[in-house]
Parts: structure tokens; C-alpha cells; sequence
């Protein structure tokens, strides 16, 4: 349905550009916008702008924050010996909600997906490492792992999917390529915007980093990233654990997947 107006059209059509939201959703919605109070309009144009003109990138964890670094990474009550690795910003939020733990975070920007044509160096991994060890890349390049990254591809696959050959070969295809200048430039803590703080400017011992705890998705992709970051990250000295996997809560087996189920008898505890 066309509207007679262009710049109610105009706007279905941004609003049907945002994820998950379809024609019929944004059409809704721009029923409500003009609905909606003035100042209400208003405040939510400034919101929208806000976002993309104060919002930045933390130097130190690459979230989301409004001054950098972010007040995670600033405050003396976080355990800065223990970082929680996530893709997104929104997982932050999310560990956050349980209000469990007390460490700090590292924001990867996603997982490496070969199918996708995204590889390490597209991810904040390096910024990771320098986290546990400053001079890490500065004099020469760390090797990879002896191990072929297509063997976490290729297990991932086999939970996922069966197994997929294809997987397999773009991710060891992917495994050394070095970081690209481009994506190497922030990771100096330098952040989006030319500014930022770097860890050595960061009161001292505040980064002297014991476990990696990887909270990425269990998934192909976020089984690939586990693997590669397990493999990289182990020979520095730190602890790399993973958050568990099984059932949730309220959950009936009948509905679980048999990839489910076994990770979950494989995590069993006692009683």
C-alpha cells in the first residue's frame, strides 16, 4: 500500500530497513508516529541523533559507551582479572542483567564466519591479546596455532549441521591471514573518534589478566571464534573457560535438540 503522502512513505520505508521489522510492522509504527505528541516526536529525532553523535567505541573493551574508556572499564569494584569475552554490545547487556559477575568485558564485533568472508583480523582479536600482553605483535608477529583452525570449523559443522567440507576449508583459509592496517590502526586504543585512552594509561596492575571467559554463541561461527581465541590466547599464561551450554530453564527434553542434550550430559554436576 502506497500512501498519499510522501513523507509518511518515506518514512515506512526507513523503518522497514531496521532488523526484523517488515513493511507491515513499519507501517504500524508510522501510524503511531503520527499519533504521537509533538515534543514526543521530537524526543525521540534527538534520541536517533544522540546515538550516532555522542555514542562511541571504549579503547580499552570496544562497547558502546559515551566516554572512553566506559565506566566498566574505569571502575576499581570490576575483577580486571577476568574479562568476559562477547560478539556484541548487546551481550554485554545481557550478562549484565544477571548481575553475577563482576569482571570486566571485551567486545570481539562479531565471529569469524569463512562463509561469510569474515576472518580474525575483521574482529577486535589482537586488542585482546594486548590486553593480557602489551608488546603482543609490536616486535614480531605471533605464529598461529599448530592446530588447523578447520578442526573447530568442522566439529561446529558436525554439531550444527552434520558437517560441512566447505566450512572446513574456508576456515583453515582464513586461520593466518594477518591483520589488515586498516582494522590494526584502532586496536592501538587510539578509538573511533582519534581519542581514547590507551592500557598503558590505565592505572597499573588493572590489567593484569587471569582467565578469558568466552561468552560467544553456540553456534558454527561462535565454535570457530572459541577455538581460534582458546588456541591464541592459552600460550600467554591466561585461563580460557567457556560459559556452559545445556538446558534452559523451564525447558522440556522433548524439545531439545540431540546437540542440546549432549552438551548438556557431557556438563552434568551433582545435586
Amino acid at each position: 500500500m502506497q500512501y498519499t503522502s510522501e513523507s509518511v512513505e518515506a518514512l515506512v520505508e526507513q523503518l522497514a530497513q531496521l532488523p526484523s521489522v517488515g513493511r507491515k510492522t513499519a507501517q504500524r509504527l508510522a501510524a503511531y508516529v503520527l499519533k504521537m505528541p509533538r515534543e514526543n516526536v521530537e524526543a525521540l529525532a534527538d534520541a536517533l541523533l544522540d546515538v550516532k553523535d555522542e555514542v562511541l567505541r571504549c579503547s580499552v573493551c570496544r562497547n558502546v559507551a559515551d566516554r572512553d574508556p566506559c565506566d566498566i572499564c574505569r571502575s576499581a569494584r570490576r575483577d580486571h582479572s577476568v574479562i568476559c569475552v562477547v560478539e556484541e554490545p548487546s551481550d554485554v547487556q545481557a550478562v549484565e542483567s544477571t548481575g553475577e559477575f563482576r569482571g570486566v568485558y571485551h567486545v570481539l564485533g562479531g565471529a569469524i564466519s569463512p562463509l561469510d568472508g569474515v576472518g580474525p583480523d575483521d574482529l577486535h582479536i589482537r586488542a585482546l591479546a594486548r590486553r593480557i600482553d602489551s608488546s603482543f605483535g609490536q616486535a614480531a608477529e605471533t605464529p598461529a596455532p599448530s592446530d588447523p583452525l578447520s578442526n573447530a570449523a568442522g566439529n561446529a559443522a558436525d554439531d550444527a549441521t552434520g558437517g560441512n567440507g566447505a566450512v572446513e576449508e574456508a576456515a583453515a583459509a582464513v586461520y593466518d591471514e594477518p591483520e589488515s592496517a586498516e582494522n590494526a590502526s584502532p586496536e592501538e586504543g587510539t578509538g573511533e573518534n582519534g581519542g581514547g585512552t590507551s592500557l598503558d594509561e590505565l592505572p597499573a596492575g588493572r590489567e593484569d589478566v587471569q582467565e578469558i571467559i568466552l561468552a560467544v554463541n553456540p553456534n558454527v561461527e561462535g565454535d570457530t571464534t572459541a577455538y581460534y581465541l582458546q588456541q591464541m590466547l592459552e600460550p600467554m599464561g591466561v585461563s580460557v573457560t567457556r560459559i556452559a551450554r545445556g538446558l534452559p530453564i523451564g525447558g522440556d527434553l522433548e524439545y531439545a535438540d540431540e546437540a542440546t542434550l549432549a552438551r548438556a550430559l557431557e556438563g552434568r554436576g551433582a545435586v
